[in-house]
């Protein structure tokens, strides 16, 4: 693990490195998370280690055990399907919802989170990847009027379900599909094609339960 070094704030380094390592799959699902071990492998104080602990845990990436040490989060198989059910719901009528919307700014806001998607992968940096692919889907959230739905979206795509991308270690696998996914619903939208855009989205939200389904088939058969 590597140690921190003093430039950004303690806690959001630890941060940082705690994400990689869980992305990388050196953390696995289930980990205890043992303060003492970490910040000393950190070369820093509890304090700092624990506020990373805790935006882990806001990410869903984390579980905080009360007197216990916290653990690297795990999702079943049933937990997964029923977050992407959710999420094709609200995200397919999202596009209903914006298909219309006259805001070039918005279509321009997106092919550059598109630009930036592909240099993730160029570099293949895949946490970086994950980032800029969760701010895409809220991108297109952004413009929904219904303030409730955008949270809706926003918590499908900042905590649970791209926990399960993450932990399912499929991203280095998928990136390259999804940016090319991501693609085609830009396109879709920036010439308002609403079956299209529609299509596109119900698509990409299947291909994104297909890949991570992989994950819970290699482990049923260990």
């Amino acid at each position: 693990m590597e140690k921190i070094i003093k430039s950004k704030t303690l806690a959001e380094q630890a941060y940082s490195l705690l994400k990689k390592e869980i992305i990388s799959g050196e953390l696995e699902p289930g980990t205890g998370l043992r303060e003492e071990k970490l910040a000393s492998k950190l070369g820093l104080s509890r304090t700092p280690l624990r506020e990373a602990i805790r935006r882990l845990a806001m990410e869903e990436l984390v579980v905080l055990n009360k007197g216990k040490p916290a653990t690297v989060a795990t999702f079943t198989k049933e937990e997964s399907l029923e977050f992407m059910e959710l999420r094709r719901m609200l995200e397919i009528y999202n596009i209903e919802k914006i298909i219309f919307n006259e805001d070039t700014f918005f279509i321009r806001e997106l092919e550059e989170n598109l630009q930036r998607q592909m240099e993730a992968i160029s570099n293949d940096d895949f946490q970086e990847y994950i980032d800029i692919d969760r701010e895409f889907h809220l991108i297109l959230a952004s413009q929904n009027d219904n303030g409730k739905m955008r949270e809706l979206i926003h918590l499908m795509n900042t905590g649970v379900n791209r926990a399960f991308l993450v932990l399912s270690n499929t991203v280095h696998m998928s990136a390259k599909g999804a940016y090319e996914e991501h693609l085609r619903i830009v396109n879709a939208l920036k010439y308002k094609n609403f079956e299209l855009a529609v299509q596109e989205m119900k698509e990409h939200l299947i291909n994104v339960e297909k890949r991570f389904l992989v994950y819970f088939k290699g482990e049923e058969e260990r």
